[in-house]
């Protein structure tokens, strides 16, 4: 069974950075795709930025310039750099994994609990 745990969220004042990382665990073959999305009170969950085992990334128009995903493949983890945060980034943070575990050999699609940002001055 494949389980992903979050963490770095936190409070930041307008301006600041944090860095977020998701981690992978659970006798894990392979992961094809890595990705982050948020979910603010009262708006569906959106997607921030994605990427691929080969590196290839996605990104959320409203966060381009200032986020930076990327994984390291060794340690089945994967981060969100955030820079020059804004109040509107202010969500619950989720990542989501699709895995093949060894136990199973099926592609698994899973969800971490999430983890709060919040940017307020």
């Amino acid at each position: 069974q494949v389980e992903v745990v979050e963490s770095g969220g936190g409070l930041v004042q307008p301006g600041e950075s944090l860095r977020l990382s998701c981690a992978a665990s659970g006798n894990i073959f392979s992961i094809s795709f890595m990705g982050w999305f948020r979910q603010a009170p009262g708006k569906q969950r959106e997607l921030v930025a994605t990427i691929t085992s080969g590196g290839g990334t996605n990104y959320a128009d409203s966060v381009k310039g200032r986020f930076t995903i990327s994984r390291d493949n060794a340690k089945n983890t994967m981060y969100l750099q955030m820079n020059s945060l804004k109040p509107e980034d202010t969500a619950v943070y989720y990542c989501n994994v699709r895995a093949i575990p060894r136990t199973t050999w099926r592609l698994s699609d899973v969800w971490g609990q999430g983890t709060q940002v919040t940017v307020s001055s």
